[in-house]
């Protein structure tokens, strides 16, 4: 016959399960949530403009070359062929000031940028010796730069050359869909180069990127934002972040990104998603859906402590708690979550942390002492339940040493059982009929029994 301590661990464990639904279900809730706020940053991209990135400028040659082919017939057919040269700049300075608005949909928000770009470049003598041949028709060349996002052109001045030169919309290439490009003269450029200078008012969401296509680039950047995030194909040399706002540059040569290699001779080698770039994010300070789902996975094990502490309770004193006890705090503790969900999408993170845990804490300190039978016992154990809900809230704001706080924490919970019951006889617990029967004249109560075993 199974002994009352085998049934009751059998009860936990089956409680547990039951309590894994709702967990799993809090998780989808959050995903849902989510992709709404990520439907709304989609909205209002569309409204404004996608995130920004930059290619350009660059000068493009294009030329026509006769080819002389057969045909089935035998017969020689005369193709014209259009290709196109590039010329990269020798350098390449963009200065960037963004200035950063939140827009709000709902109760979701997203940040979109606007501010102008300066744009200095300069390009050698291009070396078109080898397209000197009759077969071959130069055109009139012009200079590109490419866009994610054509939408997000607030203003463009003209192109500050030996004469200033008007932009013109569209890139002129198939290659490059959305963009802007200014004519050029062939004779002018192959005499002295060219020394661009213009400035162009961007918008965008999101991000900002800039292809570093001089032999050597550098680009500034200074914004009202306080929260970027540089994570790309490089990093800032320099960077300084302030509640204010921040301010960085990238640098980079040839050398380090071979990028004048990805521009040959053939339009169809080049893939621009594939050339790294520049990056600046401007992200949120704080993800509270990610922290939530973070906080979620802690879930099971907060009413796995809460269900042994209990466990330990009834069996230390003698006090009976029921599975339906058991499962209303566990219901409770699982409400905090959602709490902690609902309120941080309207007050941020660590407010409607504080909120949900203050009231579940509240909620059951008032259902555990009646449950306990003393308000001091129902008051303790919602002290350490607070005390639980600090420390998964250092751990969500301290995700480099999570796992190191983690393991200390269930160290720590591990020692205190071993502790408390280190002189337990989990034989007698584990058999009340024995246990009564060695009662002092078959009348002692049964939790002071136990308490004299543990002591």
């Amino acid at each position: 016959m199974k002994s009352v301590l085998f049934w009751k661990i059998a009860t936990l464990l089956g409680l547990m399960i039951v309590m894994i639904v709702p967990v799993a279900q809090l998780m989808n809730v959050i995903e849902e949530r989510s992709g709404y706020r990520q439907s709304v940053v989609g909205q209002v991209s569309e409204s404004t403009s996608r995130a920004q990135r930059i290619l350009g400028p660059l000068i493009v040659i294009p030329y026509v070359e006769r080819e002389e082919k057969k045909d089935d017939k035998g017969q020689t057919v005369v193709q014209r062929v259009r290709h196109h040269r590039y010329l990269l700049p020798e350098s390449l300075q963009v200065n960037g000031a963004p200035n950063v608005e939140v827009r709000k949909l709902g109760i979701y928000k997203t940040q979109v940028y606007q501010g102008p770009l300066n744009v200095k470049a300069q390009f050698g003598q291009p070396d078109l010796t080898d397209l000197q041949r009759s077969s071959v028709t130069l055109e009139q060349p012009f200079l590109l730069v490419a866009l994610s996002d054509s939408r997000g052109i607030k203003s463009i001045s003209p192109l500050n050359a030996a004469q200033p030169v008007p932009f013109e919309p569209g890139t002129g290439l198939n290659l490059f869909p959305q963009g802007i490009h200014a004519p050029l003269t062939l004779v002018a450029l192959q005499k002295a180069g060219l020394n661009a200078d213009f400035t162009l008012t961007l918008a965008g969401t999101s991000s900002l990127s800039l292809v570093p296509l001089g032999r050597s680039t550098e680009l500034r950047l200074q914004s009202n934002w306080p929260h970027p995030n540089f994570l790309g194909n490089f990093l800032p040399d320099e960077r300084k972040v302030t509640e204010q706002g921040f301010s960085a540059r990238w640098r980079s040569t040839w050398f380090a990104n071979n990028i004048n290699s990805a521009f040959h001779y053939d339009d169809s080698a080049i893939d621009e998603d594939k050339l790294p770039a520049f990056s600046a994010s401007l992200i949120e300070p704080v993800d509270h859906y990610q922290l939530t789902e973070r906080a979620v996975k802690y879930a099971v094990l907060f009413i796995g402590l809460t269900f042994m502490a209990f466990f330990l309770f009834e069996s230390l004193t003698g006090l009976r708690v029921h599975p339906i006890q058991y499962l209303l705090v566990g219901a409770a503790l699982a409400l905090f979550y959602l709490i902690l969900l609902a309120f941080s999408e309207h007050f941020g993170f660590a407010a409607a942390y504080l909120l949900a845990s203050v009231a579940c804490s509240g909620l059951i300190a008032f259902y555990l002492s009646a449950v306990l039978r003393g308000k001091l016992r129902g008051t303790l154990f919602a002290a350490s339940l607070l005390s639980l809900y600090g420390v998964l809230y250092l751990l969500l704001q301290s995700e480099d040493n999570a796992l190191v706080l983690g393991a200390v924490l269930l160290f720590a919970i591990l020692a205190g059982i071993m502790l408390l019951t280190r002189k337990l006889d989990w034989y007698r617990v584990a058999d009340p009929a024995r246990l009564a029967a060695e009662a002092p004249d078959g009348d002692g109560d049964a939790g002071e029994q136990r308490f004299r075993l543990w002591k």
